[in-house]
């Protein structure tokens, strides 16, 4: 029960090393000007505000996904939106120089 409550509010450490090794997409969710200027090695670009009509760029609902942003907060409302259209394992990575030094 104590992982459940840790995992909840997130105090669980995420290897996103490790999800990027077994094939998880990072979604960099910040404007095209933003990701041209560094992005995560083989990161894909879906802004956050034109995530919701671009989720066919994201075939598979069950692959993991990585989404970033420059500090955490864009990438948190793409976790929503991706969780509420029915995609099943989505993590928070958070601003993406801090993602790109975990992995």
């Amino acid at each position: 029960m104590l992982d459940t409550i840790n995992q909840f509010f997130g105090f669980t450490k995420t290897d996103y090393a490790d999800l990027v090794k077994k094939g998880a997409i990072v979604l960099d969710v910040r404007s095209k000007g933003e990701f041209a200027s560094g992005h995560v090695k083989n990161s894909i670009n879906i802004p956050v505000d034109q995530l919701s009509n671009n989720l066919a760029r994201l075939k598979d609902k069950n692959k993991t996904i990585i989404t970033c942003c420059a500090s955490g907060m864009r990438s948190g409302s793409a976790k929503t939106i991706l969780l509420n259209n029915g995609y099943t394992d989505v993590h928070n990575g958070g601003g993406w120089a801090s993602l790109n030094s975990k992995i």
